[in-house]
Formats: C-alpha cells, structure tokens, sequence
C-alpha cells in the first residue's frame, strides 16, 4: 500500500495552456492544457521500486531535489537520472488529471520520491512545491526548474495569451521557484540547474516568446552564478538542448517531423533529435558533487547543431 496525504490548500491553478501550436519542449502535449479550475494539492509519496538493473554509484544519496514540470519528457528523465544516483526526488505537475502518471513515475524510481501537484505558472504554485518539499524530506539540495512551454507562429499570430503562458511559466516560474527556494537549500554543496534552450541563443525564426523567455534564463543562470554562491553556498547552472524526442514533439506529427529534418541533418553528431536521457546526463554531472567547481556554465546538448 502506498502512503498517500492530500492537503487541501484551496488554491486556484489556472491556466491557458491549451493554446493551438503549443508543443511543450519539456513536457507532454497535455502537461499544461487545463482550463481554470479549482483543485486541491496532492502529494503522493512513494516506496523504493525494486530494480534489476546496476545502479551507478550513488553520490547523491541523502539529497533531495526538485524537479518542476517533472511527469514526462525531460523532466521525468532527470528524476529517472538523479534518482538512479541516489538522490531523493520531488516530481511535480500542474494538474490533478496527471496525478496517476506523476504516481507511476514516482513508483519507477529506485529511491524516496513524493509527487505533487502545483501549477508553477500561477504565484502560488512555486511556494506550494517548496513547501510540500520541505515538509517531507526537510530542506532541498537541488532545483531544477525544468518547466516551460513553446509556441512555434509567425511574429504576427502571436498573441497576448501566448505572451501570458511562456512569460508566466518560463520566465516567472522559474524566477518564483528559486526565490522560494533559497531559504531551505542546504548550506553546502547545493545545486541550481535551469534548463535553459538553443533556442535563447540561435535565435529560431517563429519562437519569438519562447527564445525570449529561455533568454530570461540564460541571464537568470548568469545573474545567480554571482550572486547566490557566496549566500548559498551553491552552484548555479543551465543546460541548453536541442531538438529532443519529448511527447510533445512525437505528438506534433509526421508532417512537422519532416519540415524539422533538414535542421536535423545539420547536427555533426548526427541528424536525430537528442534522447530525453542524453539531455538528463548532463543535469546529473552538474548535480555530482564532484562538479563543485563549475558555476556559471551553460552546458549544450545539441550534438553540434549550435556551437556558441
């Protein structure tokens, strides 16, 4: 039998995210396509999931992070990740409708895993998750603010609403997160890793919101590598994907597939879209604590396509 606490917060989780166009990057088609609605916080805790396959060392026992936006795609990939290094894992979602598949993953890992329901575009949600954190595992080690959205229109069918989604969630989410975080993150040796995008450098035609906002992080990464290591005793850091093969991008069809290949065949490594897990890879390395000495950096994984 699993444990589980649900904590009625009377929270409105409200959202427009279900926009024409939208193909969440980090995340599935529907991870983001409520309409307004009240909803009650959930935080499902997990038992350890047995696994037959060899686990690497495990570094990141006794730490705990949080990954925002963490149901599928990349963000499910970086628990699967950290997890697997012993880390304990926070996986939040934004809808009670993702609560079984949240619960799955939570059930996959093979360490300590709550999951909970909190909506990081809205200004509550971001304090929600910290503190369901912290009431559960006491303090947090890493924060990867991993939640975002895209929209992929011409400049002039870009609208407000769009405007509204990516800036709230990319850009304030993110902002919001980590200021609510900061007073729980451990004193030594913590983590802050902002999944940031090529596109906030290689300037893609039709994601001006989106480029946008990931150019908000960028600086963000950049800003805090400064300022919070001396207070926090942290590192700051973001890693940069390129195209990755996330449900959102399977979902978007045969015909944009084909339109997205000849920008694929440009990539040295090879002409395919990243692996969520190759992209997790390298949010591990800079969570292990023998990435200590690196702040600051923005590490790309785009096998190539964009060398800055």
């Amino acid at each position: 039998m699993i444990p589980r606490i649900v904590q009625s917060k009377g929270l409105i989780l409200s959202s427009s995210y279900g926009l024409s166009h939208i193909f969440p990057h980090h995340s599935s088609p529907g991870l983001y396509s409520a309409d307004r609605q009240q909803t009650m916080t959930s935080i499902t805790t997990s038992p350890l999931a047995s696994t037959t396959s060899p686990l690497p060392p495990q570094t990141l026992a006794g730490k705990t992070a949080i990954i925002s936006g963490s149901c599928s795609g990349i963000g499910a990939e970086i628990a699967r990740e950290l997890s697997s290094r012993g880390c304990d894992i926070v996986i939040n979602y934004p809808f009670p409708a993702l609560e079984t598949q949240a619960l799955e993953l939570a059930n996959s890992l093979t360490s300590r895993a709550i999951s909970v329901c909190a909506d990081i575009s809205t200004l509550d949600g971001p304090q929600t998750l910290v503190a369901a954190t912290v009431k559960e595992f006491g303090k947090v080690d890493i924060l990867v603010n991993n939640a975002a959205i895209a929209v992929n229109l011409p400049l002039e069918e870009q609208t407000i609403e769009h405007w509204d989604s990516l800036v709230n969630l990319n850009g304030r989410g993110t902002f919001l997160l980590t200021q609510a975080a900061l007073p729980h993150l451990s004193k030594t040796d913590s983590r802050i890793v902002n999944i940031d995008s090529i596109s906030s450098r290689a300037a893609p035609a039709m994601q001006t919101i989106y480029a946008g906002t990931k150019g908000m992080v960028d600086s963000f990464t950049r800003c805090w590598a400064r300022e919070l290591p001396p207070k926090y005793g942290c590192t700051v850091n973001s890693v940069s994907p390129g195209p990755t093969m996330t449900e959102g991008f399977a979902a978007a069809g045969e015909s944009f597939m084909k339109l997205m290949q000849p920008t694929l065949d440009l990539t040295p490594v090879g002409p395919r879209m990243a692996r969520p897990e190759e992209i997790a890879f390298a949010v591990g390395f800079l969570c292990e604590p023998r990435a200590s000495w690196i702040n600051g950096l923005n590490l790309t994984a785009s096998g190539g396509l964009f060398i800055d």
